[in-house]
């Protein structure tokens, strides 16, 4: 599903325009990237919840020349389900 479905959708079930949905939606990613970058953590109950992990520098290997290179650190933003989330996945 694209952006602009979602956002078609969510106004379908809620009679908002989709100005209004568009906005809002925008609002609230932009406040979800701004949290996880100052490494909050974000829960949602029934949904679940994003964090931010750290991936510590490793080695690794350049596949074409075979070269030992060391892969910098980096965080990654993370998402782990809510049960009830994961319930109506499975049709539960």
């Amino acid at each position: 599903m694209t952006k602009k479905e979602l956002i078609d959708k969510v106004a379908e079930k809620t009679a908002l325009n989709k100005t209004t949905v568009n906005t809002t939606l925008g609002g609230i990613f932009e406040v979800l990237k701004e949290s996880l970058a100052e490494g909050d953590k974000i829960t949602i109950l029934g949904f679940g919840t994003f964090s931010v992990a750290e991936r510590a520098q490793r080695k690794g290997r350049n596949p074409r020349t075979g070269e030992e290179i060391t892969i910098p650190a980096k965080k990654l933003a993370k998402f782990k389900a809510s049960s009830n989330l994961t319930a109506a996945i499975n049709g539960k």
